[in-house]
């Protein structure tokens, strides 16, 4: 450990060299933009920044992605919690209660918050990976297919249990998510499902116009219902909101709100964004199903600060975990990863055990700027507070057609073709409707995005044991991994049998 941080020392000499450190702020400022316009994302920031560096220095240009990255996290809460359009998918989970509490009125708080929650997160995530780099590296080699299905598992359960008050619904809806990401070229033999005959359904429904639908379209559809409402709700809350970084900072009571779940979801995120596939999104994911097994003051999906602390503190420590695999192992954990892992490999740098001893200060230089990027994303993400609250002064009749452009943009970048927009617009009516009828569309979208990982992770499982199911049971990880799964199911169905209980003795 000693010699971990005597080699952080001499990153930060390499980190903190003029070139690099402006490298680091662009990237850290880049980040912030990529991350709160949906439909980019730190996959298509970074793909499309990498040619930009191919002059550079590798330590600069790897740090300036680095950067981009890390940052993206916190760009991809400011459109989750001002507009309901989660920036990136990380930051869906950050708009279930970024959004409803900017509503009450307290939107500078949220972006507090979820800035606050996301440099503490990202410390944790920081310190852990400068302490056991290669150790955190070894262990996520441990989670073979079996082990990541039974993770996978374990977040569906508490997808479907968890969000939405009606479990019922929360099952329903989570299976249609999963219904919905089954169309398109099966994973592994290439067989087409539920493509109807369209060549446009082969590809499968993309991920980012499904997103902005449901989310970001689904919200306009709804203010051009509530609209006159919506405005003189508006004009009496702009009245009394103070539009400045004094009156966004949380209280003493906030805090002491905060701190647990940013704490508890620095560690989990860490560890869940070494886990080889798993990455930002489902660190963010299980940030929040962990929170919702402990007590909040308000109820979570109602603009509880909790779930904000949670959400943003999982994925930045996620995303700094994810470069555990990718220096020490090679293995990339996102496509992010994968396009960090094309540029090392472009400028000659080969990640595995070897590149710690062979290329101490490009590792530990990386690394050092970590440190330095968090502080200046969030020197800047704090500065920009109250020119992002104005969006929530802008009148209705002016947000609706702004939201719709920024969606049809964001679907149209993605997919480079009018497809991607007519996916958006289908989601964002169904969106709308499940919404109206009471159905959350939290779940739908969250099983959306992990049931490839499932469905993949569980069939090579599979077929690796020739179809028998020892290979979920052959190891004291693996088991514990499935009493966990099974507490998540059974406990439901106890709380329910002991509240009959209750309510017969009350009765007699």
């Amino acid at each position: 450990m000693l010699q971990n941080f005597v080699s952080l020392l001499s990153g930060f000499q390499v980190a903190l060299a003029p070139e690099n450190i402006g490298a680091c702020l662009l990237g850290a400022v880049l980040g912030l933009v990529v991350g709160a316009m949906p439909g980019i994302g730190s996959l298509a920031g970074c793909a499309l920044l990498l040619p930009l560096t191919y002059k550079f220095n590798p330590t600069t240009a790897i740090i300036m992605l680095g950067a981009l990255y890390y940052s993206n996290m916190y760009g991809g809460s400011f459109s989750a919690i001002l507009l309901n359009i989660p920036g990136d998918s990380p930051a869906i989970t950050t708009a279930l209660d970024g959004y409803p509490m900017a509503k009450k009125g307290r939107p500078g708080q949220a972006l507090m918050a979820a800035n606050l929650a996301s440099f503490i997160g990202g410390t944790i995530g920081i310190l852990i990976l400068t302490i056991t780099a290669s150790g955190l590296a070894s262990l996520g080699l441990k989670f073979g297919y079996a082990e990541m299905t039974l993770i996978l598992l374990i977040a569906m359960t508490s997808i479907s249990w968890l969000i939405g008050e009606n479990p019922i619904k929360g099952i329903v809806i989570t299976m249609l998510g999963i219904l919905v990401a089954s169309i398109g070229m099966d994973t592994l033999s290439g067989a087409p499902r539920f493509e109807f005959g369209n060549m446009y359904l082969l590809g499968g429904v993309p991920f980012t116009p499904f997103i902005i639908g449901c989310v970001g379209f689904a919200q306009v559809i709804k203010l051009i219902n509530e609209r006159e409402a919506d405005d003189a709700k508006r004009h009496n809350e702009d009245s009394k909101t103070k539009l400045s970084i004094r009156s966004s900072m949380p209280t003493g009571h906030d805090i002491k709100r905060i701190l647990p779940p940013i704490l508890r979801s620095g560690v989990m995120g860490t560890f869940v964004g070494v886990l080889p596939g798993s990455g930002a999104t489902t660190g963010s994911m299980v940030g929040y199903a962990m929170q919702k097994k402990f007590k909040s003051e308000e109820p979570m999906g109602t603009g509880a600060i909790e779930g904000i602390a949670a959400s943003e503190a999982a994925n930045n420590a996620a995303a700094a975990g994810a470069f555990a695999p990718l220096l020490a192992l090679g293995i990339p954990g996102s496509g992010t990863g994968a396009v960090l892992l094309g540029g090392l490999m472009m400028w000659g740098l080969n990640p595995g055990p070897l590149l710690f001893d062979s290329n101490p200060e490009f590792c530990w230089g990386l690394i050092s700027s970590m440190y330095v990027a968090n502080v200046f994303t969030l020197l800047v993400s704090i500065l920009v507070i109250p020119f992002l609250i104005k969006i929530l002064s802008v009148p209705v009749k002016y947000m609706i057609p702004i939201i719709t452009c920024v969606c049809i943009v964001g679907a149209y970048s993605t997919s480079n073709s009018m497809y991607g927009v007519i996916i958006m617009f289908i989601s964002g009516i169904v969106g709308y409707l499940l919404d109206k009828n009471g159905f959350p569309t939290a779940p739908m979208l969250l099983a959306f995005v992990l049931a490839p990982m499932l469905e993949k992770n569980m069939r090579k499982a599979f077929i690796a044991s020739q179809g028998s199911l020892n290979i979920f049971v052959d190891s004291t990880l693996k088991l514990v991994l499935l009493a966990v799964f099974l507490v998540l199911i059974l406990t439901p169905v106890v709380k329910s049998i002991l509240r009959k209980m209750k309510a017969g003795k009350a009765q007699a």
